[in-house]
């Protein structure tokens, strides 16, 4: 198979990465199909209902990743603040009686009239293109003080307090992952990230502790068979399932947790009913495809900063580590490695607003690997194989003083301060 195809306006695509993604969002209906249709049966009268909520979701999310795809990417770049502020402003509203929708004791949804979307999504995306684009005009200043660094920091975790008033700890968690990974690419001082990361993880600590639902959670999850039939049933069902598989599955449509023993069967728990249908055949291939996609994802992002477009490098990098987090999380999650959290397996598990927003992304990401391709590399010489990553070495830093900046791992030169924004 070729790597790449062409496009009708002579630009190269990444095949590998439109394999990916369309392998898996043709898996995650085929998947779903066989895992909802009991649910759909026994609560709606009809057993393709989720299946077919989630191909009007698909249409709109196409629709809008073509939409996304035929933007330039400079569009994203020049917004600024602006999804900050949209995204704060969606979190809050949703907060206020009459706009939130309260679903399985969290009000995550937002309604206005006969729409309604889960608004973490969005949020998700949002947070996204403005540490992106942060991260592209500060990035001298990130590499030199903490203060740059803490300022980004300071607005997420902001929307991260939101979100856990919701309350949302999975969501909190990711945004707050993906920003710090995105300014550690961006040439975030080691000890600031540490720092901050220590701080992080003690307070997540501390809610899970203070909280008695995510006390019990984590209990469960310790030892979830001393409560098989209470807190432990969740995570006892998807072992069960897992553990049933085997080799090869025991066939598509042959899966018997998902007939109301396992919970959220066709959302969170989803990849329980591919191990159990598929076995490790199946969910190994599942993984691969989630691999490649990732991989190819930050092919993209180093292609991007080969052509010193940082802005464009940032945002893929920051995609990559939320769908790679996202995966690891949702599978952990369902092999007992993980206190149970709400994340959805990315193109796969059931969630309107989840699909949406995702092929929303790839939209993007694809703009930006179809610009990459029309460019030149900044540097002559450079190969589009080449193993460069996104991080300033910190000889750079130590050497810019003298005018000698070399940076490792960014083949472009970065900004200088007097340039920046």
């Amino acid at each position: 198979m070729e790597s790449s195809a062409r496009d009708t306006a002579g630009a190269r695509m990444d095949g590998w990465l439109l394999l990916a993604c369309g392998a898996l969002f043709a898996a995650g209906f085929i998947v779903l199909a066989t895992a909802s249709l009991e649910l759909g049966e026994r609560g709606y009268g009809d057993p393709f209902f989720f299946l077919k909520r989630q191909g009007v979701a698909a249409l709109i999310g196409l629709s809008g990743g073509l939409i996304a795809y035929q933007a330039p990417s400079r569009l994203w770049e020049r917004l600024g603040p602006l999804p900050m502020l949209l995204a704060v402003g969606l979190l809050a509203l949703v907060l206020v009686p009459g706009f939130g929708r309260e679903v399985n004791g969290s009000t995550r949804w937002l309604t206005l009239g006969p729409l309604s979307a889960q608004v973490s999504e969005p949020v998700r995306l949002l947070v996204l293109m403005f540490v992106a684009g942060y991260a592209h005009r500060h990035q001298a200043s990130l590499q030199q003080g903490f203060i740059s660094f803490l300022k980004p920091i300071i607005l997420v975790g902001g929307a991260a307090a939101l979100l856990l008033q919701q309350p949302d700890f999975g969501y909190a968690a990711l945004i707050l992952a993906m920003s710090v990974g995105i300014l550690f690419a961006a040439g975030a001082r080691y000890r600031d990230v540490g720092a901050l990361a220590c701080t992080g993880v003690a307070a997540f600590a501390l809610l899970a502790w203070t909280s008695p639902y995510r006390l019990a959670r984590v209990n469960s999850f310790l030892d979830p068979w001393s409560d098989p039939l209470n807190s432990g049933w969740q995570l006892t069902q998807s072992l069960m399932a897992i553990g049933s598989g085997r080799f090869s599955g025991s066939g598509l449509g042959a899966g018997v947790q998902k007939l109301f023993y396992l919970p959220e069967a066709h959302t969170d728990f989803i990849f329980a009913v591919i191990a159990e249908e598929s076995g490790l055949l199946g969910s190994l291939a599942l993984l691969a495809l989630f691999a490649l996609l990732v991989a190819r994802i930050i092919a993209v992002a180093r292609a991007s900063a080969r052509r010193n477009r940082m802005f464009q490098a940032y945002f893929a990098f920051g995609l990559a580590l939320c769908i790679g987090m996202q995966v690891l999380v949702n599978v952990g999650v369902n092999m007992g490695v993980l206190p149970t959290k709400g994340l959805a397996l990315p193109l796969v598990s059931y969630g309107r607003s989840h699909l949406v927003v995702t092929l929303v992304s790839l939209g993007m990401l694809l703009r930006i690997d179809r610009e990459n391709s029309l460019l030149e590399p900044a540097v002559p010489g450079a190969s589009s194989g080449g193993n460069e990553g996104l991080r300033p070495s910190a000889k750079a830093g130590r050497l810019r003083s003298r005018g000698a900046v070399r940076p490792a791992l960014r083949v472009a030169r970065p900004r200088s301060s007097r340039g920046e924004r």
